[in-house]
């Protein structure tokens, strides 16, 4: 007994001295926690495995998060320059773009909602911005993949109800379907900010400004710049006069970025200042805990211990979304950086956890909890847990790479601007694709581009 007892003192020991070790500033120990923080993440990952399919997580994890992950995953290449990951993202995102290049794979339509979309599309997007390795030149590209996402979402737009807005579902027969929520809509904006931004068409950007407009007038974003969960369609008569007053992070998050690409794109107009500016100071007062020297939290659930899988993620996107908001609208940094500087200092001594796998097969003492506010492990392990982490170590070297790309900078992703979607039902084309192609020659007459430029987008 006394054996055992020496030899469990040991192994503690062990997996003690394998905790995360960071030192802020250090560029070379920001790349190493978050490569060891990323191998433990990525160790959840099953799609690559013989008879799994390429891109999904095993349960209880729904697709949506998969394609967060791999957006997580082609901003830690470019933040760190480790293409340990590259290979399988490639195969991922391809794979569940399909062969259409729909982000609509047949196994997932039954329960395939806008948002669910939007995820993987804006990792593609990322890809784009990012020049992240280009897929075999016979699949679908980057560029064309969040061009296809955006015309499927304006062909799905809906006056009728609401005033306008994207629903959260996309067929009729799934639950959620009479619900227009941020999350969905917040998808739309932030990939047609990116591409307005990426490309130069102002359609993209037209459509950026009517989204967020629309927000603002059913009452999803409110004059303080808080933004609500989503709003209920009344059947009977279309009206929207039942909203969902709970804020999430990714919901600001969103918001917030996507404001930022907006100003970026204006070249700094004050709408679009003034939005940044509210949507920050909002995240700021709703998300970072005043009671834990202002670390990130999750404010519905957090405290009380009920998030769930999804909501447990939610944080990593906050922190991507600050992140690229001073990429954007450089002039945040100062207030922004010192947040993510802390978040990653908190979310580092989280990452000391060594629960047996299952529940974690990364290094033993490097699995990541929930709460960055206790200032050690809670006990909770996930993707959303892992990914987190990995968001708030790695994004603190956000000032020390270059900002994402444009066509006109150097981006190689081939983009389609009438790209269309499959639907399950049978082919669906989206003429949206049409205006949008006009809206390129129209920007190239006005603004003297050449006719290849505006093809070869992102």
């Amino acid at each position: 007994m006394r054996l055992l007892g020496f030899t469990a003192c040991l192994a503690m020991l062990a997996r003690s001295a394998a905790a995360i070790e960071l030192v802020i500033g250090n560029e070379d120990s920001v790349k190493a926690a978050a490569s060891t923080i990323a191998f433990g993440l990525v160790k959840y990952y099953t799609g690559n495995n013989t008879g799994d399919t390429p891109g999904n997580l095993p349960d209880p994890y729904f697709w949506w998060e998969a394609g967060a992950m791999f957006g997580t995953l082609i901003d830690y290449w470019a933040l760190s320059g480790d293409d340990s990951y590259n290979a399988i993202t490639i195969q991922a995102i391809t794979h569940q773009g399909t062969e259409n290049g729909d982000f609509m794979p047949r196994n997932q339509t039954r329960t395939l909602g806008n948002d669910d979309q939007g995820f993987w599309g804006m990792a593609a997007m990322s890809a784009a911005e990012n020049n992240f390795p280009n897929p075999p030149a016979d699949q679908p590209q980057w560029l064309a993949l969040a061009q296809s996402l955006f015309n499927q979402w304006a062909s799905r737009w809906e006056d009728a109800t609401c005033g306008g807005g994207l629903r959260w579902q996309i067929f009729t027969f799934n639950n959620g379907f009479n619900y227009k929520n941020s999350i969905s809509n917040g998808c739309f904006f932030n990939i047609a900010a990116r591409l307005a931004r990426y490309t130069g068409n102002e359609t993209y950007a037209e459509w950026a400004t009517k989204i967020f407009t629309w927000q603002e007038t059913v009452g999803l974003i409110s004059p303080d710049h808080h933004v609500r969960d989503g709003v209920h369609i009344n059947i009977a008569d279309g009206t929207c006069n039942s909203m969902d007053q709970n804020e999430w992070s990714y919901n600001t998050g969103i918001f917030l970025h996507g404001a930022a690409v907006m100003y970026n794109h204006t070249n700094g107009s004050s709408i679009w200042r003034t939005r940044v500016d509210g949507m920050l100071d909002g995240a700021r007062s709703t998300f970072f805990d005043p009671e834990a020297n202002n670390i990130m939290f999750e404010q519905l659930c957090e405290p009380s211990g009920f998030c769930n899988n999804d909501q447990r993620s939610f944080k990593g996107y906050l922190t991507r979304w600050m992140a690229g908001t001073t990429q954007m609208a450089p002039y945040t940094f100062d207030a922004i950086h010192p947040l993510l500087v802390a978040d990653a200092a908190a979310a580092a001594k989280a990452c000391v956890g060594s629960p047996a796998p299952p529940a974690f097969k990364g290094h033993a003492g490097t699995a990541c909890g929930f709460r960055w506010t206790t200032g050690t492990f809670d006990g909770s392990t996930g993707v959303g847990e892992q990914m987190n982490a990995l968001s708030a170590v790695m994004y603190t070297l956000v000032g020390k790479v270059a900002a994402p790309v444009t066509a006109d900078t150097g981006g190689t992703s081939k983009g389609n601007p009438n790209a269309k979607a499959h639907e399950e039902i049978g082919e669906k084309p989206i003429t949206i694709g049409d205006r949008v192609a006009a809206g390129f020659v129209t920007s190239a007459i006005g603004l003297g581009v050449v006719a290849g430029c505006a093809f070869v987008i992102s």
